[in-house]
């Protein structure tokens, strides 16, 4: 298991002050982390007993983390169904799916497991931006640091804000972190590409979305055909050259929309949009809602979405 996704949300814990926090793992052994260092366990999964006031299930390390088998995710399932809240970090969030506790929910997990989470289990609605999400009594985070803020919003729920500050100001994070995932951008995301004038044109078009990036312009660019410069996007970047300007320009626009008030139709024109209207037919196609859709929900949640 990733030993950030549990040492965080400790740390934050243990900083409020409120909590009586047990370690359980499936045989109550010590757990191997993803950077080699044992994690020690209170007690056995099976022992837990008694009312349990929150579940936390941390993410695992892939490739090489173990898959759960039945036995576990039944006693996931089982101390899930008795806890009073059930929370996840990272892609905890796709054992809590295995186990059925997402079912009919909303979620969030890592932005590089989401499309993982959404296409093998299609009950759960995935929230790909969201720092965490709150659907009832079950919250799930983004990737590893992201549970920090879940943690630190739990405290907040139980104790009040200013503990919760005092807690965030101690570690020296963000009470609530200024930016959901899109953060991690689409270019950070691609691997490096063999070619050089592809990598020159990805971080081109990363710089100056606005920039004429068009086929033919990028083609012309780097030299090649315009076939075989979409031969080269889809080998080594895994989209068409139009989707990944396409999703930068988004991410430009997110931006934008979340950190100023400039109008839609300006900021379509200044992230290399023809009009409002292409902006706003992109934002559906790569995030399934709308430019002033996008700006409210994060204005009003602040990356964070709690579903009631």
């Amino acid at each position: 298991m990733v030993l950030l996704d549990v040492a965080g949300p400790v740390q934050v814990l243990h900083g409020s002050g409120g909590y009586q926090i047990r370690l359980a793992s499936v045989d109550g052994r010590p757990v191997r982390t993803d950077i080699g260092v044992p994690l020690g366990a209170d007690l056995a999964l099976g022992d837990v007993e008694g009312p349990v006031d929150t579940l936390l299930v941390p993410g695992y390390a892939p490739p090489d983390g173990d898959r759960p088998d039945a036995a576990y995710l039944s006693l996931l399932r089982e101390i899930g169904h008795r806890a009073r809240r059930v929370a996840s970090v990272c892609t905890g969030a796709l054992l809590l799916a295995e186990a059925g506790l997402l079912d009919g929910r909303r979620a969030t997990t890592h932005w590089a497991a989401c499309a993982d989470l959404a296409s093998r289990f299609p009950r759960v609605t995935v929230e790909p931006d969201a720092i965490y999400v709150r659907d009832g009594p079950v919250v799930t985070s983004a990737g590893v640091t992201a549970g920090i803020d879940l943690a630190l919003a739990l405290v907040e729920e139980d104790h009040g804000s200013d503990v919760a500050r005092a807690v965030a100001k101690y570690m020296v994070v963000f009470l609530q972190r200024p930016g959901g995932q899109s953060q991690f951008s689409v270019r950070q995301a691609v691997a490096t590409p063999r070619h050089p004038a592809l990598r020159r044109l990805l971080d081109a078009v990363a710089v100056e979305p606005a920039a004429n990036h068009s086929l033919a312009a990028m083609a012309a660019r780097a030299a090649v055909s315009e076939r075989h410069l979409t031969r080269l996007f889809r080998r080594e970047v895994g989209l068409t050259p139009g989707q990944y300007v396409e999703r930068v320009r988004v991410e430009a626009a997110q931006v934008l929309l979340e950190t100023s008030a400039v109008g839609v139709a300006s900021v379509a024109r200044s992230c290399g949009f023809g009009s409002d209207e292409s902006m706003r037919r992109a934002f559906l196609h790569v995030l399934g809602t709308t430019p002033t859709e996008y700006r409210q929900r994060f204005r009003t949640s602040r990356a964070i979405s709690f579903i009631q």
